[in-house]
């Protein structure tokens, strides 16, 4: 497999969805990864956006997708995800679960599909930019794809 060549690209080539790989030199020592990651592509970073993993009390791990600024409302995922509460699963078994390592998590083509919420402010986007599986690889496609692709749901997650 090449470079370009993830399984988050590969899930996106399977499925027949129109996209750009978008490459840059990532930093490991900032500070907000999405933020820098934005900031070295030359993007806004609200169509720049992050994967995290959470743990739903009564639903288990789900993946969240948000805009790189923008803090997880862990409360808000609980009920969108329909369980108690919410919390960040652990770093290594993000890592485990998906396939991929912190910095370089796509929802694209995780080892374990989970059940995916994206942050509703991405149905306004003409193309969103998530992480296309490696340290300084991003995806670019079309918001309504990538919810295809994932089953994703649209859900209001992020503190406002």
């Amino acid at each position: 497999m090449s470079a370009k060549s993830t399984p988050a690209v590969m899930a996106l080539k399977m499925a027949g969805v129109a996209h750009r790989l978008l490459e840059y030199d990532y930093d490991p020592d900032a500070d907000a990864i999405g933020m820098a990651a934005a900031a070295a592509l030359g993007v806004d970073p609200a169509t720049l956006f992050k994967t995290l993993v959470t743990d739903v009390e009564g639903a288990g791990l789900v993946c969240c997708v948000i805009p790189s600024p923008a803090r997880l409302d862990l409360k808000a995922v609980a009920g969108a995800a329909g369980g108690k509460r919410a919390a960040l699963a652990d770093p290594r078994h993000a890592e485990k679960i998906s396939g991929y390592v912190i910095g370089g998590i796509s929802p694209l083509g995780m080892r374990r599909r989970l059940p995916t919420l994206i942050d509703r402010s991405a149905e306004t986007l003409p193309e969103m930019i998530m992480n296309g599986g490696r340290r300084g690889l991003q995806i670019a496609a079309a918001p309504a794809d990538i919810v295809r692709v994932l089953s994703a749901r649209l859900a209001a997650i992020t503190a406002r």
